[in-house]
């Protein structure tokens, strides 16, 4: 049997080493500004508020981790991981999105056995709270606009939702002054729990199919295929594999029959191969070449 193995190692995905700073000053940011939040959501008796408390408490938890993983991703491949540490992020934000979901669902629950009481938050304490909000989220979400690692961009999305939720809290609490409607607030509470249980029930479905090697998002498995059984000297394709390591990085694995025992026809079918595949969105490519009529005890699996 004659194989050959060809590698592409183009790490250029994920960067996880920018932005640490920035990252560090986002995540003190919002942990202590949830703690400020929880005690005004007792001072307030208002349930939005401890919702989107629970809101940044998730929030913290993802800076936490993409601050952290800024900083272990430079270590890169290892004795230990020889991919590098990219999945970690992913399952950070999972972990994170389970316990946000679970959160939402219990608050929720208590939330909605409330509705039916008298319940009369105080007004201008939530207005107080949510102009603070918006404020300490803003000034956050302002240090992480235009940051180029995706540790930095998906933390900015994260403070842009708190920045939405505090102007629905905003919103809801100015009702509450002027109508005196109280149910407002468990109504603009449950929306919020809503809201978090959608996003985090999405990150959950994404980070299981990386966990379980689904083919990542967008990837057209048979126009990859199509295009590399149209190289020259290809004359069929098998074993053909493709997953993500963190929801960005794409790798791929395929053994190629092949009409040609040249030494440097079979190296220029692996560079264009290569190539062509980075071009498709694969950062990490291995491709074995075989004869047609060589045994291979992968074929068809």
């Amino acid at each position: 049997m004659a194989h050959e193995h060809r590698h592409a190692h183009a790490h250029g995905g994920t960067d996880h080493a920018g932005g640490a700073s920035n990252l560090r000053l986002a995540f003190f940011f919002n942990l202590v500004f949830t703690l400020i939040e929880v005690a005004g959501g007792f001072w307030t008796q208002s349930m939005a508020v401890l919702s989107d408390a629970l809101h940044d408490l998730g929030d913290s938890l993802v800076l936490g981790a993409a601050w952290y993983l800024s900083n272990l991703a430079v270590r890169g491949r290892d004795g230990k991981y020889s991919y590098g540490y990219g999945r970690y992020s992913m399952l950070g934000g999972w972990l994170t999105a389970l316990v946000l979901a679970i959160g939402s669902l219990v608050l929720m629950v208590f939330t909605l056995s409330k509705i039916g009481g008298p319940h009369e938050p105080h007004a201008k304490g939530m207005m107080l709270l949510a102009v603070f909000g918006l404020t300490m989220n803003g000034i956050a979400a302002w240090r992480l606009h235009g940051g180029h690692s995706l540790n930095e961009q998906g933390a900015f999305l994260h403070l842009m939702e708190d920045v939405l939720g505090w102007a629905a809290v905003l919103v809801g609490a100015v009702i509450i002054h002027f109508t005196g409607l109280g149910i407002v607030d468990p109504l603009l509470s449950v929306a919020i729990n809503v809201f978090v249980l959608f996003n985090a029930v999405k990150t959950l479905r994404k980070g299981t199919g990386i966990l379980m090697q689904r083919l990542p998002e967008g990837f057209d498995e048979e126009a990859i295929t199509t295009a590399l059984q149209g190289l020259p000297h290809v004359v069929g394709s098998h074993d053909q594999h493709a997953w993500t390591l963190d929801g960005e990085y794409v790798v791929l694995t395929v053994h190629l029959e092949v009409d040609t025992t040249d030494a440097d026809e079979r190296s220029g079918l692996t560079a264009t191969a290569r190539e062509m595949l980075q071009g498709m969105g694969v950062h990490h490519a291995t491709i074995e070449l075989e004869q047609p009529k060589d045994p291979c005890a992968l074929h068809d699996h």
